[in-house]
């Protein structure tokens, strides 16, 4: 019995570790890059800090519809066991393997990249240099999490301090530092119409508060998940959003709104202003500290969905192998590195391997978003007698306003995106075929669904409200 247990997934993650790795998943590169692009589609300096509230906001409606979903039904497969049960395995095999060969390993990919190509101006090896550098980070995290989740979830602890800590000495020098430097040049504002330029900053927020979601997949590791988990998405997007909002504070401060314009790399610019040449190179090492730490999270994160699809297939079984020793799912790391390695070996052969990957996972990932959102509604209506640790507050307005934000990025993600959005969709239809191999039997997570179902009502009583 013991080691029927032990090759099971485990609660040893505190609430403080769940917090840690989804605020480590979250602020990564993009808050280093995104700032002049929605500054250059916003009219003034209040919009430009509005649009960072109204983004958190929506980050914060998310999480609330996520909570609910990850109390009441914790599973290690994530938004993966959330569709599963709402819509059947057909359409969550289909999300597996979106997740598996385009949102998951297309992200972790991407994020190799920038850490590679931040790598390369520090340390140059040639014309492939941010590749091998990309390639490399991949297999080192890879291992890192294979040998455990202990492990793993240590890394995630240091590096997200030492990235928090970076951020907040921006934020320090920025708000209470003095430009010596002339500020960065101006650049002209966006032509388009105010509303669809307003549509773009968006899209670019939203996609630097991306990867909150990732925290469902820690449900089945978590200490006590049907009452934790809320606590951990509420606390973590509050995190964030102070954090954004007062680093984008800072930048504005210094470089103002037309410096953040014409500005490429927006944090070394006001660091170099205020702090000189030194300035500019503790923001590159923290830039490479938040890639390894988003990109850490991301792998960590991830190979649950292989765990989970796998044990839905007649097929790659030992991808569903959990392993007792390291309690991490180490084949489906294993999975994950492989095909994050194929692709990354794509992105050197067509030298634009960051955008690409960006672009085309955007569409696939906002349209299942947005079915894990419409699965909140589902399951309430398929399921009125189940227990429910935590219950999304405003409902049903809180999860209307959620799809309905999924439903217009999606619309602007293929909008914008083209071909490369084309492409995602592609890879999605091509998964049809697995389907073939599902394999009949209980829902995924049925055991533990079944002992949450026997808890006493009290249980919904007593869960504290956020």
């Amino acid at each position: 019995m013991d080691q029927h247990k032990e090759s099971r997934p485990q609660g040893i993650l505190s609430v403080f570790d769940a917090v840690v790795i989804m605020v480590g998943l979250v602020i990564g590169v993009g808050i280093f890059r995104t700032p002049s692009i929605v500054a250059a589609n916003v009219s003034s300096e209040a919009m430009f800090i509005l649009v960072w509230l109204a983004g958190g906001l929506v980050t914060l409606v998310g999480a609330l519809c996520y909570a609910e979903l990850s109390s009441a039904h914790p599973d290690t497969g994530g938004e993966y066991h959330f569709l599963s049960r709402a819509y059947g395995k057909p359409v969550a095999m289909l999300f597996g393997w979106a997740r598996c060969t385009v949102i998951q390993t297309g992200a972790i990919a991407a994020v190799a990249f920038m850490l590679g190509d931040y790598l390369a101006q520090l340390f140059p090896l040639g014309p492939y240099g941010a590749a091998i550098y990309a390639a490399l980070s991949v297999a080192a995290l890879t291992a890192v999490n294979v040998v455990g989740t202990v492990e793993g979830k240590n890394l995630q602890v240091v590096v997200t301090f030492i990235e928090v800590a970076a951020i907040a000495a921006i934020i320090l020098f920025g708000l209470f530092g003095t430009p010596g430097a002339a500020q960065a040049p101006a650049a002209a504002g966006a032509g388009a119409s105010q509303g669809a330029a307003l549509g773009m900053a968006m899209i670019f927020v939203l996609l630097t508060y991306g990867g909150w979601n990732e925290a469902a997949y820690l449900t089945g590791e978590l200490k006590d998940a049907p009452r934790n988990i809320a606590r951990v998405l509420a606390l973590g997007t509050l995190i964030l959003v102070a954090l954004y909002t007062l680093a984008n504070l800072a930048l504005l401060s210094i470089l103002g709104l037309d410096g953040l314009r014409g500005s490429s790399a927006v944090a070394a610019d006001m660091m170099r202003a205020v702090a000189g040449p030194t300035g500019e190179k503790v923001v590159t090492i923290a830039i490479v500290v938040a890639a390894i730490s988003t990109l850490n999270a991301t792998i960590f994160t991830g190979s649950r969905v292989f765990y989970a699809m796998a044990r839905d297939m007649t097929v790659m079984r030992w991808v569903g192998i959990w392993n007792g020793r390291g309690k991490t799912p180490a084949n489906g790391q294993i999975a994950q590195g492989l095909i994050a390695l194929a692709l990354i070996a794509l992105g050197a052969v067509t030298r634009d391997g960051f955008k690409a990957m960006v672009d085309y996972t955007a569409p696939v990932f906002w349209g299942f978003l947005l079915l894990v959102g419409l699965s909140l509604f589902v399951l309430r209506w398929r399921e009125p007698h189940r227990v429910l640790p935590y219950r999304v507050p405003l409902y049903p307005i809180t999860p209307i306003v959620f799809c309905l934000t999924c439903l217009y990025m999606l619309y602007a993600s293929v909008m914008y995106t083209g071909t490369a959005a084309l492409i995602g969709i592609a890879v999605l239809v091509a998964g049809a075929p697995i389907l073939l191999f599902r394999r009949k039997g209980e829902q995924p997570g049925q055991e533990p669904e079944r002992a949450l179902e026997r808890q006493p009502a009290r249980r919904a009583a007593d869960a504290d409200p956020i």
